[in-house]
């Protein structure tokens, strides 16, 4: 391994902005102080009017593989990843075939193994009837179960009130949940196409995907996990009505958090008109309202976690009509440039950033040694030039898929260097041809 210095950073870390030099070696952080030129290093990164951040960690992505890889891969979307200053994934089970038993889990750490540019681990996917599977996984390897509680396809949807109720009874670790109402979803389809017939505008999304179907499915799992005593966490809420749910305070206290996903922090029902069905995904992007006040229960401590639910599709499917078109964007390349412009309009400090992409979900999550820019713990790092322009185009998408919601807007923040476990995966618009990420281990 070699030895890393970054010198004159304005490092990001548990609050507080100070200017520091950082020694990595081995992969970890070994010494930060305020000077330390001078250190034998292999190589030198002069950070000097740039931010220096825990690597944002993403507790949801989708990476499509194995099964799914016309759309991307382990490989394609790590890579992206890393681009964006993503220095740790946790992948989703609802690949072909779904990874719902401990032998297609093990398969995929096989996989990435060679092929993950980030830290990697992976969810175990819940169904009606694989509790035994659940029980017998390992807590110290996998970062959580995914419970689907509506709105799935295939075998991915825990539906049977028995079922749901021994999983959140009996699962040993995390269970991360998608909240929607599948009757209230069925009952608005029937509505919708009634008037368009199959025509239905995109538009109509968050009307068909709606409040009420979010909030009567949170409602329900919160209910459950307290009455179960699980450790709950709800993904990608997406409207004010879900947050009366929550309570405030540090993540570490709390048995039921949440997640917000940066589309829903950035988009609103206002952009289906320029988007289309770029931007459908499930849980839908809803109105102003409900953005700002998932920006307001951020700052709040309501929400715990911000991520991405990176899923790509590609052009073609996408441009399919409304009920054809499949739900999910590219956003891995995106997520943390997206995050910065909150920054820039004064709503969120690089401290409460850092807070909800990093330090918290690895409390959360229970990771070992990472998400903090810490002596002694991996060096996961990213490097911002937060005053640096940066317009996304198709040359530089690096999705499979090779398109984003966000092609031709210009961030106001640049990513400069991407540090996966003290290697420069990421570098001034390039991206290290050998993908060095490592499992990520749990201390639970």
């Amino acid at each position: 391994m070699t030895r890393l210095l970054i010198l004159n950073a304005t490092v990001v870390n548990e609050g507080e902005l100070s200017e520091k030099d950082i020694l990595i070696k081995d992969g970890r952080i070994e010494r930060i102080d305020d000077y330390l030129a001078g250190q034998a290093a292999d190589i030198e990164l002069d950070a000097k009017g740039n931010a220096v951040l825990p690597g944002m960690i993403d507790d949801q992505v989708h990476f499509r593989e194995p099964g799914l890889t016309h759309k991307g891969n382990i490989f394609s979307e790590s890579r992206a990843a890393v681009a964006g200053g993503i220095t740790s994934v946790m992948e989703m089970p609802n690949t072909q075939p779904p990874t719902t038993t401990s032998a297609l889990l093990a398969e995929k750490f096989n996989l990435a193994a060679s092929n993950a540019f980030a830290n990697y681990s992976f969810y175990l996917g819940a169904t009606n009837d694989n509790l035994e599977e659940i029980k017998g996984v390992d807590p110290l390897s996998c970062c959580g179960v995914k419970a689907f509680l509506g709105a799935s396809t295939g075998s991915l949807l825990v539906d049977d009130p028995v079922s749901l109720e021994r999983l959140f009874t009996h699962a040993p670790i995390l269970v991360a949940t998608h909240c929607e109402d599948t009757p209230r979803i069925i009952e608005n389809e029937r509505k919708f196409r009634q008037q368009y017939g199959e025509k239905v505008p995109v538009s109509c999304h968050p009307h068909i995907r709606d409040t009420e179907a979010c909030y009567r499915s949170s409602a329900m799992a919160v209910e459950l996990a307290e009455k179960c005593g699980t450790q709950l966490h709800l993904l990608h809420l997406s409207t004010e009505k879900e947050v009366s749910l929550l309570s405030g305070g540090p993540v570490e206290t709390k048995q039921i958090t949440a997640e917000v996903c940066v589309h829903h922090l950035f988009f609103s029902d206002k952009d289906y008109e320029a988007q289309g069905t770029r931007i459908k995904c499930n849980p839908a992007i809803k109105t102003i309202d409900d953005r700002n006040a998932l920006i307001q229960a951020m700052v709040d401590n309501k929400i715990d976690v911000v991520a991405t639910d990176h899923a790509p599709h590609t052009l073609a499917e996408k441009q399919r009509p409304y009920f054809k078109a499949p739900s999910g964007i590219p956003l891995v390349q995106h997520a943390l440039p997206s995050l910065l412009e909150h920054y820039h309009a004064g709503r969120f400090s690089l401290s409460l950033i850092a807070e909800k992409a990093a330090h918290n979900p690895a409390k959360r999550f229970q990771l070992k040694g990472r998400g903090f820019v810490r002596e002694g713990y991996w060096a996961d790092l990213v490097i911002i030039d937060i005053k640096r322009p940066y317009r996304v185009h198709q040359g530089n998408i690096l999705y499979a898929c090779n398109w984003s919601p966000f092609e031709d807007y210009v961030f106001k923040s640049t990513i400069m260097t991407t540090i996966v476990s003290g290697h420069i995966a990421y570098h001034q618009g390039k991206v290290h041809p050998r993908p060095k990420g490592m499992q990520l281990q749990f201390d639970r």
